[in-house]
């Protein structure tokens, strides 16, 4: 790591992406610190690294080293399960299949805590795609998503989780004991 004068080592700031978040138009967004770092790979490994940061359009190495970190960590904290994330369910499936969306429409209810919302959009020869939106632990949306998932006439479904939170929009109104 390169010492910047005045700054400590693992916060050092990166003037060059600092400029260049500005040059890019990420003035709304607030600046974070960028820690440098230097790792060693292969050159078949890089050689991989440079092709797919031209395929798919990232301005540089650290840039799709950065989203693939990301995702690395995301993946991480799914699997740890304790974390509220946000993430969306993804399923295709064949609506000829008696009483599937009845059972679908009874694990959204079941779990009404985690789910948000969901919408679902009929597509040609039968077939349905459902995206239900839900919050909560990692580790329950990933039960809930499986449960989902594995329905018969579920064709295929993803789970993609978020470390992110959706604001609460309304405060929920406190109930009264009633009194008997």
């Amino acid at each position: 790591m390169r010492s910047v004068p005045g700054k400590s080592n693992a916060t050092a700031i990166s003037s060059k992406a600092r400029n260049g978040a500005a040059a890019a138009g990420a003035t709304s967004l607030p600046f974070k610190p960028v820690s440098r770092v230097s790792i060693s790979l292969p050159q078949e490994l890089l050689a991989e690294l440079d092709t797919m940061v031209g395929e798919r359009g990232f301005g540089s190495r650290s840039h799709a080293v950065n989203d693939m970190l990301h995702k690395s960590l995301l993946e991480h904290k799914r699997t740890v399960g304790d974390e509220v994330m946000v993430g969306i369910v993804t399923l295709f499936y064949n609506n000829t299949v008696q009483g599937l969306q009845k059972q679908l429409a009874d694990l959204q209810a079941l779990h009404i805590d985690e789910v948000i919302s969901s919408l679902h959009v009929h597509l040609m020869h039968n077939q349905t795609m459902e995206v239900v939106l839900i919050q909560g632990p990692a580790k329950k949306l990933k039960e809930i998503a499986d449960r989902m998932i594995t329905l018969r006439g579920i064709v295929s479904g993803t789970l993609q989780l978020i470390a992110a939170l959706i604001p609460q929009l309304h405060p929920l109104p406190r109930m009264k004991a009633k009194r008997v």
